[in-house]
């Protein structure tokens, strides 16, 4: 990580920042008194050469479990203090462009009242200092907040309406989880609470949509015990998503790589979870089936991979009246699910967790994810085919959530 062309940009571009801030700290604290300023500049630079060193030393820490908790909340920080400066430049950006067209216009029009070289220049805005430092000093105190959201479990009830819903299965409550990532889930007793959430709902059905781990399948070994307690009478069923291949970690050979799938595999199964691999089931409930078809990671953005065969996983299903599709990656849907398998009636996907970081209030939602995922979190519709996109049970990056928190989505179909 530390040779990574990425990294030393990231670093560079922090120092920059750091120089540009500080040329604001200098305007709102020139009206306190000298010991005044001498605090607030030296705290300044012991933070941003602190956050400088945490970066140099975070690829050196080992991956124990305490040092690996250690490792994202500092990498947390450090990306929440890099924002937070950016936000706050950017409105000194704003204040610079005044201040050059003031000096231009000054220049252009005002002959007889040029302002000398030598003489007074175009003052920064004290106004618009501030407010860029409240600006950054409000995002990085909310994503600080967030470290605190990350297992509070919402349940969310989606009664969904099917016109071609087989009678015995009106009413069929289905539990939908997605992106687990247990290797950032660090307080097992919390996640264990989530569970019981879950049980507390007796499902009929339960359904993940993949990214059981970040990585590896070692990730679930102190976990397994916690997730096999989820139990419906139908069955637990799952699918893979991008994390879940090890697609992300340096292998020694591909050998290495397809045992790590192949353990992840196995896990699954001891957890009593059935594994759809670009295939389908038939349900029963009294005198009528319907198909649940699962299909391996499947995306149409270009960094993310095409494992997935839904082609495979459809044929045979044809002669059942209602189908549900688990497909970890929502792009899906508009991609190739909705052109070309119009009787798919929905379909369960998770994968942006709403970037963790949103606007969440009645009637309206926003997170930056959705300028890259046209679905990214909650229901959608087109004609008589359903998505529906979870926000995540875990996390991975950032160890926290603002506005989007995680979920376990309880869906009633009628």
């Amino acid at each position: 990580m530390r040779n990574s062309p990425i990294w030393w940009v990231m670093i560079l571009v922090m120092i920059l920042l750091d120089f540009y801030v500080f040329q604001a700290i200098k305007v709102v604290a020139q009206p306190a008194g000298h010991r005044t300023r001498t605090i607030v500049y030296v705290s300044y630079w012991v933070i941003s050469v602190g956050a400088l060193v945490i970066l140099f030393i975070l690829p050196y820490l080992h991956t124990a479990h305490q040092a690996k908790i250690l490792r994202t909340t500092l990498f947390a920080i450090v990306l929440g203090l890099f924002f937070a400066k950016l936000v706050a430049g950017l409105f000194f950006f704003i204040d610079d462009i005044r201040r050059g067209v003031q000096w231009l216009a000054a220049r252009l029009f005002s002959a007889s009242e040029r302002l000398d070289p030598a003489g007074e220049r175009i003052s920064r805005s004290v106004f618009l200092s501030w407010v860029g430092m409240a600006a950054g000093g409000g995002l990085f105190a909310t994503l600080i907040n967030g470290f605190g959201n990350k297992y509070q479990y919402q349940v969310k009830r989606i009664p969904l309406s099917f016109s071609n819903l087989p009678e015995a299965f009106r009413g069929l409550k289905i539990v939908h989880i997605s992106d687990i990532h247990s290797g950032s889930l660090m307080d097992k007793k919390a996640v264990m609470r989530g569970v019981e959430k879950i049980l507390n709902e007796k499902p009929d059905l339960i359904l993940f949509t993949g990214d059981l781990v970040n990585n590896t399948a070692h990730e679930m070994d102190g976990l397994i015990d916690v997730f096999s307690k989820l139990k419906a009478p139908m069955g637990v069923y799952s699918t893979l998503g991008n994390h879940d291949y090890g697609d992300y970690v340096e292998w020694e050979s591909a050998a290495a790589r397809k045992e790590n799938l192949e353990k992840l595999k196995e896990i699954q199964a001891r957890m009593g979870w059935r594994l759809l691999m670009n295939e389908h089931v038939v349900l029963e409930r009294g005198n009528d089936k319907i198909a649940l078809l699962g299909v391996e990671n499947w995306s149409a953005k270009a960094r993310f991979p095409k494992y997935g065969n839904l082609e495979k996983a459809y044929h045979g299903s044809e002669q059942y009246p209602f189908k549900i599709l688990m497909s970890h990656d929502p792009s899906h849907w508009d991609a190739e699910v909705r052109p070309r398998f119009s009787d798919v009636d929905l379909m369960l996907s998770g994968h942006t967790h709403g970037m963790q970081f949103g606007v969440e209030i009645p009637g309206f939602k926003w997170s930056p994810v959705q300028y890259v995922y046209q679905q990214w979190a909650g229901l959608y519709e087109q004609a008589n085919q359903k998505l529906y996109v979870n926000r995540g049970y875990g996390f991975i990056g950032y160890p926290g959530r603002v506005g989007i928190l995680p979920e376990i989505t309880v869906l009633e179909l009628s």
